[in-house]
């Protein structure tokens, strides 16, 4: 049976190149054929980016370096503390918080798929879930670094925890020198997605 190719049957030849441009081309035309609900969508993103997104793990990170006794208790028991916060759910069930020292610098991989700690990070990046990521992180985890800007003394250890379905992983990084004075809100600033994965540093203020 012949099938025409007509703009009205493929939406996506109307798209322009530009990634943005083409979000919001596709949120438009899924709008104005009833198939989506604008509100609706914008409640979804605001949660991925305020509530499921790298800001609760950047809340984690910024109470455990102004509190010792969070701290100790994350580093004890991950799960149970993230859970009194709220983070719980699918991709969070049993977390481990791994600690960056003067000594050893922690990175997240998951050499079979792509666990992820979604409830304190949100989705993941694409790169995360590359093949060449997935194999390269635990061959050469310092090159891997390097090409994410990041270069660590030699006489630091490189630590690679591979994430399963039972565990998910999340880097504590080490606090920036020259915050002793910032409150919990300006150090979620300083802290990144990446940071907590390992594959980056956090922000000097």
């Amino acid at each position: 049976m012949p099938h025409d190719h007509t703009d009205h049957d493929h939406p996506h030849t109307l798209l322009p190149s530009d990634p943005a441009l083409r979000v919001k081309a596709l949120e438009t035309i899924l709008t104005q054929k009833g198939l989506i609900d604008p509100t609706a969508l914008d409640k979804i993103i605001e949660a991925y980016e305020t509530k499921i997104g790298p800001r609760n793990g950047a809340r984690v990170v910024a109470t455990a370096w102004i509190d010792p006794t969070f701290k100790a208790a994350l580093l004890s028991d991950a799960t149970a503390v993230v859970s009194e916060l709220g983070y719980y759910g699918r991709q969070g069930e049993h977390m481990v918080v791994v600690e960056n020292t003067d000594e050893v610098h922690n990175v997240v991989v998951c050499t079979l798929c792509s666990c992820y700690p979604w409830p304190l990070l949100g989705i993941p990046p694409a790169w995360y879930k590359s093949d060449a990521y997935r194999a390269r992180a635990v061959r050469e985890p310092r090159k891997v670094l390097a090409e994410f800007g990041v270069t660590l003394p030699s006489d630091k250890a490189v630590r690679v925890w591979d994430s399963t379905a039972e565990i998910r992983y999340l880097v504590l990084p080490q606090r920036p020198y020259g915050t002793d004075g910032m409150d919990e809100v300006a150090l979620m600033s300083l802290i990144t997605r990446d940071s907590m994965i390992g594959t980056g540093l956090a922000i000097a203020p």
